[in-house]
């Protein structure tokens, strides 16, 4: 992998040192005036885009996306968050022009969940979907998923969607069938109607799998999740990019209604989905994250 981008952090520090005072001080030349001069009125002229996100890899994404952006008048700034709850409010209350950490299911539920309605001000919508972060299976133990044995034991995640997603996976491996009732939003241990090889299914929090990866046969864990945990040299399969999962769960640039054909928001989603940043994701995450189609 990779050495990933150092990220910007928010929150900037004022530090004020104490200065000389006196004849003795050297005054500035006018070269270095002239020079400092122009640079304020460069940036002064640069549109501030103010976009939250969380770590991997959307941050990293954004970061990359930096320069293309300043190239056509907006300035870039990344507000990184480690607990993604907080993002969606933050955005609809105005403290941030965008977000990028969630794909649709999740931001329909959070305009639900709040009560927010087409054209009410907080109510936030898709400007882009910029990439998926495909399921997969682990493993520390097994170099192939050919390799599943009798009573092997698989973790998947304990969250409705995820472990949805992460049940399907398991039937495209031919490892269990799933009731003709399930969805791949809804799928549960208990719409599993065949498990030929009689697999230990663990449920555990999605963002604890892969720490127990030595001790288990194969876990399914996020794109984000890997990546974050250093583990995706242990991938062994995904979910297909033409999959249900793969165009249901795309992550996207969330925006209010009443920003979604910003200029500035337009721009960023282009810029996203450019050959430069596509081969980027492409490139950087291996696998943990693809462009979206």
């Amino acid at each position: 992998m990779k050495k990933l981008s150092a990220l910007f952090t928010v929150g900037a520090l004022a530090l004020t040192l104490g200065a000389c005072s006196g004849s003795n001080a050297p005054a500035a030349s006018s070269d270095k005036a002239s020079t400092a001069s122009s640079a304020d009125a460069s940036t002064s002229e640069l549109t501030t885009l103010t976009v939250g996100a969380t770590t991997s890899p959307h941050g990293i994404i954004l970061e990359e996306a930096k320069p293309l952006l300043a190239e056509k008048g907006i300035n870039l700034e990344i507000v990184e968050f480690s607990d993604y709850p907080n993002i969606n409010p933050s955005t609809s209350d105005g403290s941030l022009d965008a977000n990028y950490f969630q794909h649709e299911p999740y931001l329909i539920s959070y305009d639900g969940d709040n009560k927010y309605a087409e054209g009410d001000e907080g109510y936030l919508v898709s400007a882009g979907a910029i990439h998926y972060e495909p399921l997969g299976i682990y493993s520390a133990k097994h170099a192939s998923i050919d390799e599943i044995e009798d009573g092997a034991q698989v973790v998947v995640p304990n969250d409705a969607t995820n472990e949805a997603r992460a049940l399907y996976l398991l039937e495209d491996q031919g490892w269990i069938t799933l009731s003709d009732d399930a969805t791949i939003s809804t799928a549960t241990i208990y719409d599993i109607v065949d498990n030929p090889k009689n697999l230990d299914i663990v449920e555990v929090a999605a963002d604890q799998i892969a720490s127990k990866l030595p001790d288990i046969d194969f876990g399914v864990i996020n794109g984000n999740y890997a990546l974050t945990s250093g583990v995706t040299d242990k991938l062994l399969v995904t979910e297909a990019d033409d999959s249900e999962a793969a165009q249901t769960y795309q992550n996207i640039i969330a925006v209010k209604e009443s920003r979604k054909d910003d200029p500035a928001i337009q721009a960023l989603v282009e810029v996203l989905k450019s050959d430069e940043i596509r081969d980027f994701i492409t490139n950087e995450f291996e696998g943990a994250a693809v462009p979206a189609k």
